[in-house]
């Protein structure tokens, strides 16, 4: 089994995603109290090893004499996402001259100290989409060029969590490094989508009533931490909506009681103000087909203020937020907001999974977890390309064994490229002239990722990690200026897109395009000194 470690571990959703993927876990980390009580709850086993730490002070070497290993497989993680919400952005704190200093953005630095002391093939760190923009891409520059400098190949990729099953419009940031001697990970090859209409393969997406309709009913400020279920009602969800995630993802099955179906209490403006909405509308809607309603914020500032879910749709994305009121979470036939319950099941926690805190905290510690399903996702991916690194030898790896390459050949078919200086001639080039480039590419630069060139960011910088007398004998445009964010060349940037192209037209096959084989021939190359 694979080991992982989860740094910012919160209450255990990215844990249990791996857990479910077949991982072993040896650590979890986080200094916040609740989560780490929830997290000794539901995993009594790692009562020793879920610590209750601040990052910021606590040392990786600490961490390795109490689990007596500094094999570690995988690091995942995500540093408190709070300091690159977009949300806050309202106020300017996330850009521009007001930016507010904030020190939950600088803790990945602490999440990449972890990294370089265990070295583990690969790290994933979850963020929401916020960071992609904080500070104008600063902090999202700096992760992955603080990462490369550590000597991993380093890349982000958006994670769509409705395409992995999971009941809602979430949306969140992965930045991925793999060790450079290791073949290229990415989501297209390894983690494909499981539900969606992208292929004849995939699932309908699982919609808010499937994850929630047979609970039992609850007015506002109703219900109970421990409750039984409606067993009759839970017959007839099964029967329109088959087992798939009741019984598969929430396995109610092992859950004898219903815990944490507790409705908070609105007043009765509120409630009145939910019933005028109709199933999926926000008052926003509301207001304009004519319906009066009876809060008192400012109309235009807070028209959107109420959204009621619908049944037949995914769910809005659960977010901390719904510790504080709930009014964008009510319920699509029953005049509430949901209850932590409802909303750890759009999550994809199961039933079994308590949290034994108070109601506040339940919501927050849910709506900041990664959804289970995720977690697993993401760790059958990883352990296909675990797979195939275990499976294939330095013989069968080479899926390009006609393509003969070394520095020679490299340096010939990098400058047929470098010679149309990436304008109109480059697209008119021929296919194998181009593919021999590409390889050329991938063997010199087998640092960095095809998939990272897709966001080079708009900051450049002069400094140069990785040098090549070759390179520069070319082209210096080949080793310098580069994308702070990326780590390509911006010269190279415009023969990755050419790329990408090639790829949609069907020109170069997926194999051409991320070429593991020659990134680790070239590796090799280098590190033996050619």
């Amino acid at each position: 089994m694979p080991s992982f470690i989860d740094l910012f571990s919160g209450c255990g959703g990215f844990s249990l995603g791996l857990r479910w993927a077949g991982f072993q876990e040896k650590a979890a980390i986080d200094f916040n109290p609740e989560a780490m009580s929830v997290f000794r709850c539901n995993f009594p086993e790692m009562t020793k090893v879920a610590l209750e730490e601040d990052l910021q002070k606590y040392q990786p070497s600490d961490l390795e004499r109490l689990i007596g290993t500094k094999e570690i497989d995988v690091i995942v993680g995500g540093p408190p996402c709070q300091g690159f919400s977009t949300v806050r952005q309202r106020d300017g704190s996330n850009s521009g001259d007001r930016i507010i200093d904030d020190d939950r953005r600088e803790l990945y630095q602490h999440f990449l100290k972890f990294v370089k002391y265990f070295n583990p093939k690969m790290f994933v760190m979850e963020n929401v989409l916020g960071i992609r923009s904080a500070a104008g891409g600063r902090f999202f520059n700096r992760v992955q060029s603080e990462a490369r400098e550590l000597g991993y190949r380093v890349h982000g990729e958006i994670i769509r969590a409705w395409e992995y099953g999971v009941p809602q419009k979430r949306e969140r940031q992965l930045i991925i490094g793999t060790q450079l001697d290791l073949p290229l990970f990415s989501v297209s090859l390894y983690m494909p989508p499981t539900h969606g209409e992208k292929s004849s393969n995939s699932e309908p997406i699982v919609t808010l009533w499937e994850a929630i309709g047979d609970l039992p009913k609850i007015k506002a400020g109703m219900g109970s931490e421990v409750a039984d279920y409606d067993l009759e009602k839970r017959e007839k969800h099964l029967r329109k909506f088959s087992q798939r995630y009741t019984i598969d993802v929430l396995e109610i099955e092992k859950s004898e009681k219903l815990t944490a179906h507790r409705a908070r209490p609105h007043s009765k403006r509120d409630l009145r103000d939910f019933d005028r909405l109709l199933e999926g509308e926000t008052s926003a809607h509301a207001i304009a087909r004519g319906v009066q309603m009876e809060f008192p914020y400012n109309k235009d500032t807070f028209k959107d203020r109420y959204t009621k879910q619908h049944r037949k749709h995914l769910c809005s994305t659960i977010v901390a937020h719904l510790s504080k009121d709930g009014l964008m979470f009510i319920h699509p036939t029953q005049n509430r907001s949901l209850t932590p319950r409802e909303a750890a099941r759009i999550q994809s926690f199961p039933d079994w999974f308590q949290f034994p805190v108070a109601r506040t905290h339940q919501f927050r510690l849910i709506g900041n977890a990664v959804p289970p399903l995720v977690g697993k996702a993401v760790g059958l991916g990883i352990i296909k390309w675990f797979d195939e690194i275990t499976n294939q030898n330095e013989l069968t790896f080479d899926k390009h064994m006609s393509y003969v390459i070394n520095n020679q050949k490299a340096e010939e078919w990098l400058k047929i490229l470098v010679d149309t200086n990436g304008n109109g001639r480059l697209a008119r080039i021929s296919p194998e002239d181009f593919k021999r480039g590409w390889f050329a590419i991938a063997y010199y630069y087998g640092h960095l990722h095809p998939d990272s060139a897709c966001e080079n960011g708009h900051v450049e910088s002069n400094e140069v990690i990785f040098d090549n007398p070759i390179l520069r004998k070319i082209d210096e445009r080949l080793v310098s200026p580069i994308y702070e964010r990326s780590g390509w060349p911006v010269f190279l940037a415009k023969f990755a897109d050419e790329a990408r192209r090639r790829l949609g037209s069907g020109e170069l096959s997926v194999d051409d395009y991320y070429c593991s084989d020659i990134h680790l021939m070239g590796h090799k190359a280098r590190i033996n000194g050619g």
